[in-house]
């Protein structure tokens, strides 16, 4: 069965240098307004800010046809990805997740 929200991860995180802002919190940042294409259900949004997206449809899954397990993995992924692309710029992968209890 394939998932029924798929995206690529992030690239790495563009970060500019220089003392002014942290690496880690900077990634954060950048990686809560990240954007991409996101197939959900079949329907392909093109160039989306991922982490707004995914708590929309986990706030209401059924309203894009998911289930809310189906919304937890999409999470999930995004969590792996994203995180994978946060812990290389020296954050910490649970900030993300945190993110999503706001």
């Amino acid at each position: 069965m394939s998932a029924a929200v798929t995206f690529a991860g992030p690239r790495r995180v563009p970060y500019p240098g220089g003392c002014v802002v942290e690496p880690g919190p900077y990634a954060l940042d950048y990686l809560l307004k990240w954007t991409t294409d996101v197939t959900v259900a079949g329907v392909v949004h093109p160039d989306v800010a991922v982490f707004p997206l995914l708590r929309q449809l986990l706030a209401d899954p059924a309203a894009a046809g998911l289930t809310l397990e189906q919304a937890q993995q999409a999470r999930d992924l995004y969590l792996q990805l994203a995180g994978q692309a946060l812990a290389q710029e020296g954050g910490d992968p649970a900030w993300l997740a945190r993110e999503f209890r706001r």
